[in-house]
């Protein structure tokens, strides 16, 4: 059986974000106060403006952790575990309500589509007291996939 090789095709942020719009699971990695990293498992889109938006609560470890220090990274994994992935890194800003309101909607969209009644999804944002994380993303590494190199391929 042939092995397979491992790639990494380094990309402009227009091919970026369109990898990234093809898929909607991550890990978004911050730092904990002690400076550890902080892996939370998202569902994540990306808005108009080409930021990685994530759902969340206020009290989640990942929302503490960007308000203290708003570097984070992405990394956008495939449904496939073999896949290809990318590592985004960026600044962050966490949106509370009522402000987080409307880019909850954008952030529907991207994920989701569109919502049967957006006034009830808009007044169930405010009663969970979501919050949105935005991620602009300032670089990137290669959209990898994993294997052999190239001369232990054959």
């Amino acid at each position: 059986m042939p092995r397979k090789i491992a790639t990494a095709d380094v990309v402009e942020l227009p091919r970026l974000l369109e990898f990234l719009r093809a898929r909607s699971q991550g890990l978004l990695i911050t730092s904990r106060a002690d400076g550890r990293p902080q892996a939370s498992p998202v569902t994540y889109g990306v808005d108009e403006a080409g930021r990685i938006v994530v759902s969340t609560y206020p009290q989640r470890a990942k929302v503490r952790n960007l308000r203290r220090a708003n570097d984070a990274s992405l990394v956008a994994l495939s449904s496939d575990f073999d896949g290809p992935w990318v590592q985004v890194d960026g600044t962050a800003e966490v949106i509370d309500v009522p402000d987080s309101v409307e880019p909850l909607v954008d952030y529907f969209r991207a994920v989701a589509g569109e919502h049967p009644d957006w006034a009830e999804y808009r007044q169930a944002m405010v009663e969970q007291n979501k919050s949105l994380v935005r991620l602009t993303p300032r670089r990137w590494g290669p959209i990898a996939t994993g294997g052999f190199p190239p001369e232990l391929a054959d």
